[in-house]
């Protein structure tokens, strides 16, 4: 389990502002995320933030965690207290037969990077979305475990599109039993009456996060880099996850790839999904491709697009017309083609392949 610390954030308590800090654990196993309030940076808080995270989640094996000196993106204030930290203390406490606390050198913060990744987005997501907004104590609490839903969602990997009760495998399993443990996602607006409520406040605030953390997201799952250099487009027969900010909050839908349409540049720009709902025309920055391998070889069946999006299933058509061409290459997924209609009597007059 990896630890860091991010802070402070302004809360109020008894008519005045106090700060609080957030001690944020990831599993280096199932990658899931822990935010647990820190009131204090002393040594007993962080032990009692410590024992709360293991009273929920369980003892880890090893537990790391960078010294002072590495915590590049606190504040100056929690660089200062940290530092006083007795590691010795610490060590002492959580150092057991089960449990080892291993602190990197100083001057390393790279060898933390398998969680600073996680921590880093968010911290700077919440930075973000709480510059200058003070909260109750209650609010923040409840937002951090929303926030924690919301990271722990994210798919870890995919499964073939035709199996449709087993969804994408997400660290939330692995907690929960399901992506987000079978709670009902509820829209909410945010009039000036509705904001009055503490509790639909922390759900206004949880979506607001998911939009500001899915743009930081998605540019880590999508094959994206510099124009010079090239990369492996999107094919037919992947699986993708279909990103959308307009989607409820921890929504993945996943899918299989079945047409592909390049720009004037040859480039993928544009891509057919076949989803277990139905079979969605996206933009290719709209989606991520999951880098897992599947089976390719499962025969999809034949679709058109008709005019204004909408999808519909097209005929199939006999291997054996004169009218198809027999293709001696082989692919890893099925040859699909596509009627050219120019004659007057609605005779086609040539094929076209449609998985280019």
């Amino acid at each position: 389990m990896g630890v860091d610390y991010f802070g402070p954030i302004l809360v109020t308590a008894n008519r005045k502002t106090e700060k609080r800090w957030v001690l944020i654990a990831t599993c280096l196993t199932i990658r899931a995320i822990h935010l647990q309030v820190a009131h204090t940076l002393s040594t007993d808080s962080c032990i009692m933030a410590l024992r709360n995270v293991f009273g929920r989640r369980g003892t880890p094996a090893v537990i790391y965690s960078d010294q002072g000196t590495n915590f590049r993106g606190a504040s100056k204030e929690l660089k200062a207290v940290v530092k006083s930290l007795d590691q010795e203390r610490l060590k002492a406490e959580f150092t057991t037969p089960h449990t080892t606390w291993i602190f990197n050198p100083p001057a390393s913060p790279h060898m933390g990077g398998a969680w600073e990744r996680l921590i880093r987005t968010v911290k700077q997501n919440l930075n973000k979305l709480l510059p200058n907004r003070t909260l109750s104590y209650e609010v923040l609490e409840n937002l951090l475990i929303e926030v924690e839903n919301v990271v722990n969602s994210r798919p870890l990997t995919s499964i073939p599109v035709e199996d449709d009760e087993s969804p994408v495998l997400t660290p939330n399993h692995f907690l929960l039993g399901s992506s987000n443990g079978s709670k009902s996602w509820v829209p909410f607006n945010d009039s000036p009456a509705v904001l009055k409520n503490c509790w639909q406040l922390s759900q206004i605030l949880a979506n607001q996060f998911w939009t500001q953390w899915l743009r930081d997201y998605l540019p880590s799952i999508t094959r994206r880099t510099k124009w010079l250099n090239p990369i492996k487009p999107i094919e037919v027969g992947d699986i993708v996850v279909i990103v959308d900010p307009s989607f409820p909050r921890n929504c993945w839908p996943k899918g299989r790839v079945i047409s592909t349409k390049p720009g004037a540049d040859g480039q993928v720009r544009w891509a057919t999904i076949q989803t277990t709902s139905g079979i969605y025309e996206r933009p290719a920055v709209k989606l991520a491709v999951l880098d897992v391998g599947v089976c390719k070889d499962t025969p999809l069946n034949n679709h058109r697009c008709i005019p204004g999006g909408s999808v519909d299933s097209a005929t199939s058509r006999d291997p054996t017309s004169p009218n198809v061409p027999i293709s001696k290459q082989t692919c890893s997924h099925p040859i699909r083609t596509e009627r050219i209609v120019d004659n007057a009597d609605g005779r086609a007059s040539e094929m076209r392949r449609m998985d280019r």
